[in-house]
């Protein structure tokens, strides 16, 4: 699985990920720099166009970008979400355990498209 990471995530993490041969790939990257400060829509479409999975802080607003391409029967990309509260951006351990707990989500079983909540690692 691809994995888009929006701009709330330092490109670190991206970088850590690939580091471990998964496709990461984030807005602070330079092939993807149009993307920062764009609007929800462009990021979603970004995803969606390139068969990935969108992981995002913004609940509400992919949540809402979600519904909107279900009631209208179009694909739509994964979206994995994750919170400040499960991944503090202030904490300083931050960067590890988002980078493990995407470790773990990539290497898991094989997972359908929809939305999920990413926890961090039980050893956090």
């Amino acid at each position: 699985m691809r994995l888009l990471l929006d701009e709330m995530y330092p490109s670190v993490v991206a970088e850590q990920l690939r580091a471990r041969e998964h496709d990461v790939v984030s807005v602070h990257d330079l092939r993807y720099r149009g993307l920062e400060g764009a609007p929800d829509e462009d990021i979603f479409a970004t995803a969606l166009a390139e068969e990935g999975a969108l992981v995002t802080e913004n609940v509400p607003d992919f949540r809402r970008l979600e519904a909107g391409a279900l009631a209208r029967s179009e694909p739509h990309p994964t979206l994995v979400f994750t919170s400040n509260r499960q991944v503090p951006r202030g904490d300083p351990g931050t960067t590890g355990r988002l980078v493990e707990a995407l470790h773990i989500l990539l290497t898991g079983p094989s997972t359908p498209g929809g939305s999920y909540f990413l926890k961090r690692p039980a050893s956090s």
